[in-house]
């Protein structure tokens, strides 16, 4: 069995690794087609998302279906507050993690008094509830529908009025999402994501982290012994919806708006693909399996008939005719089937996910350079 041995040397390098990866994404994500200021924040919020529910359900071993419950929760405080008080992100993004942080302490109480596929089937119910609240009971809060948005009307009493049309924009003590053709916005979201990334190293690397491998590993050892390991369990679910309202926030920030939509099962079982496909219960994994998710949604779902006839126009006329109507059922509209048959053959032959795939790669050539 292969067993990595961890230093502060060896962290501390993952981490400039990663922090630099992450701030060159306008470069090496450039012959990938995806090096827009859009994707690219998407990439920084759900990989944020991703490490978060990692330390609930990779390190600890509890399966959420309902963590998409705190974005929703974390995008509405957030566009509160930048309608109350000031649309300086910080202060919002502050509230929006707090408020998701309490949200998430009364859903674990609740939850966490069960194990198991119970404990899934009840963070699924109580994340539908929240939905539904959302969508139709909370409508004077939420705006049901329609959403809550920013309007320049709003009473803001901590900045000055808007004159009368114009547009609110978000900033960061007067640097705006869009500065530097959006750019500004994601390097925000990307220091957001390494600072995220650094807390969960320290997690997995504290005795708190042993803690709740130990859970994962065998919990009813752990309670014969006395332990009550509820209280771990629980500071780990709370600090995940703490990372899923951040990732909310982000969202809203970058985007002043808050739907319903956002708190749907689908987006809580999209994180779980992500930790899946990327490696449970690793640091970096999450991150690369939100990358590659939100890769083939934007990239592989915009390409249609007329893409992949250009694409393949050196080919024979009668091939480019049988071929196009095949590939299209695997693009565009159905992209979900290339992201599906991807997680499979992953699942069958990486269950480790791609981070499994790197060390059986890097296994490989140590071999050859020991031989």
């Amino acid at each position: 069995m292969h067993i990595d041995k961890f230093t502060p040397k060896s962290d501390m390098m993952m981490l400039l690794g990663f922090a630099a990866a992450v701030l060159l994404m306008p470069l090496w994500l450039q012959p990938f087609g995806a090096a827009y200021p859009d994707l690219m924040q998407r990439f920084a919020i759900f990989g944020l998302f991703a490490i978060g529910f990692n330390i609930l359900f990779g390190q600890t071993g509890y399966l959420s279906f309902g963590h998409a419950a705190f974005i929703g929760v974390g995008s509405y405080t957030t566009v509160w507050i930048f309608k109350l008080f000031t649309l300086n992100i910080l202060p919002a993004m502050v509230a929006g993690v707090v408020v998701s942080g309490i949200f998430a302490l009364i859903i674990g109480f609740i939850c966490l008094r069960r194990t198991g596929i119970y404990f899934s089937i009840l963070t699924l119910a109580l994340a539908q509830m929240s939905y539904n609240l959302a969508y139709s009971v909370l409508t004077p809060i939420t705006m049901g529908e329609t959403g809550l948005q920013v309007e320049a009307a709003d009473p803001r009493a901590w900045d000055a009025p808007l004159a009368e049309g114009a547009v609110p924009r978000t900033n960061l003590f007067g640097i705006e999402m869009t500065d530097f053709g959006g750019l500004a916005g994601f390097y925000i979201c990307a220091a957001f994501l390494i600072v995220g990334f650094y807390v969960a190293l320290r997690i997995t690397r504290s005795p708190f982290g042993s803690m709740l491998r130990g859970l994962k590993t065998n919990q009813n050892r752990m309670s014969y012994t006395g332990l009550n390991t509820r209280p771990y369990a629980l500071a780990a679910f709370v600090i995940s919806g703490m990372y899923a309202g951040l990732a909310g926030s982000l969202m809203a920030a970058m985007d002043p708006l808050a739907g319903a939509e956002r708190m749907q099962w689908t987006a809580s079982g999209e994180v779980v693909l992500m930790t899946i496909l990327g490696g449970v219960g690793t640091l970096v994994g999450p991150f690369l399996g939100a990358v590659a998710i939100k890769y083939f949604e934007n990239i592989f779902s915009a390409i249609d008939g007329a893409v992949l006839t250009s694409a393949l126009d050196f080919l024979p006329d009668f091939l480019v005719s049988g071929l196009v109507p095949v590939l299209s059922l695997f693009v565009g509209k159905g992209w979900h089937l290339t992201l599906g048959l991807i997680f499979m053959l992953v699942v069958i032959f990486l269950p480790g996910g791609i981070m499994e795939g790197y060390r059986r790669i890097k296994a490989r050539f140590s071999k050859q350079g020991e031989e």
